[in-house]
Parts: C-alpha cells; sequence; structure tokens
C-alpha cells in the first residue's frame, strides 16, 4: 500500500488518523491545511490549491488527508486506500472547539507556521461546519460510492483503532 486517502469533516480525525499511518507506515503525511492556507491564514488561490494537491497526487506515496474536492476524483483513482471518517456532528463540533481551546496561540502540527489557533474565527468556523453538515456528507458518500480502490468507513473510535491495528509495524496491510 503506498498511497491513502482520509477524508472526512471538520473535526472527524482526519489529522490525528493520517499521522497514526504515516508513524506505522513510513508514507509521507499531506495535510491539505497545509496547501489551503498560507502563513497568517492567507488562503491561496483555487488554482494554486490544485496545482500543489496535483503535485502531491503525483508522488508514488502518500497519505493525503483533507478536502479540496476539486482534486478528489484524480486523488481517488491514484489512492490505493480510500478511507472515511463519518462523525456526528456534535462530536465534531466539541472536538474542534477542545483543540482550539488546547492549541489557542499556538500553530498545530497540520497547518503552516504562522496560522496559530485564534477565538475570534471560530464562530464562523462552527457556522461552516453546521452549514455543510449535510451537503459536504453527501459529496463524501458519492467519492466513496464510485471509488475503485478499497474504501474503509470509519463511524467509530474502536473502527479507527482496527484500522490501525492492520498497519503495525510489520503486518501486512
Amino acid at each position: 500500500m503506498q498511497r491513502v486517502m482520509i477524508v472526512g469533516q471538520p473535526g472527524s480525525g482526519k489529522s490525528t488518523l493520517a499521522r497514526a499511518l504515516g508513524a506505522r507506515t513510513g508514507l509521507p503525511v499531506v495535510h491539505i491545511d497545509l496547501i489551503h492556507w498560507q502563513a497568517g491564514w492567507v488562503e491561496r488561490s483555487r488554482e494554486e490549491k490544485t496545482r500543489l494537491c496535483r503535485e502531491v497526487e503525483a508522488r508514488e506515496s502518500w497519505i493525503f488527508e483533507g478536502g479540496h474536492s476539486a482534486t478528489w476524483d484524480e486523488r481517488a483513482a491514484r489512492a490505493d486506500l480510500l478511507v472515511w471518517i463519518d462523525r456526528p456532528v456534535g462530536l465534531r463540533l466539541r472536538r474542534v472547539l477542545g483543540r482550539t481551546w488546547r492549541s489557542y496561540g499556538r500553530t498545530r502540527p497540520d497547518l503552516p507556521d504562522g496560522c496559530p489557533e485564534q477565538l475570534r474565527t471560530l464562530p464562523e468556523f462552527i457556522g461552516f461546519i453546521w452549514r455543510t453538515r449535510h451537503s459536504a456528507r453527501g459529496r463524501t458518500a458519492r467519492l466513496a460510492g464510485s471509488a475503485t480502490c478499497e474504501v474503509v468507513h470509519l463511524r467509530s473510535d474502536r473502527e479507527v483503532a482496527a484500522l490501525l491495528l492492520r498497519f503495525e509495524r510489520g503486518r501486512p496491510c
């Protein structure tokens, strides 16, 4: 297994799972937020995000977590495994609040330098999560349903743990 695509809505655990899989497999991990944002929370243009995603997708191996759905079909076509983390919106909102609180004023490892967690944008982000809870899940379900690679649909911590067991060092995937 050389290419793993991880998708899910904000707060579902994509970055955490990607780091854990990277540690177990040695595959390079790419976080979409490093492509989406530049220092100072400056959003890249859609064209630049697409170009950067395609550069990553063309690599021989990766664990690529996150959105930019404009490139999902091509990414899924190259992936050996598509992991969809599908968690309830209430849990995801609690996780986003918790990580903001724990990381306040610091930049998380899945973000570019110069993007510290802040409170002033939290209400807007929570509103985005709430407004897109159905539409984003529908897009992800369509992607999972059309993928030609293996698809794993994770709905609980127990299922995440079971997936990680598949990737323990020395065990075949």
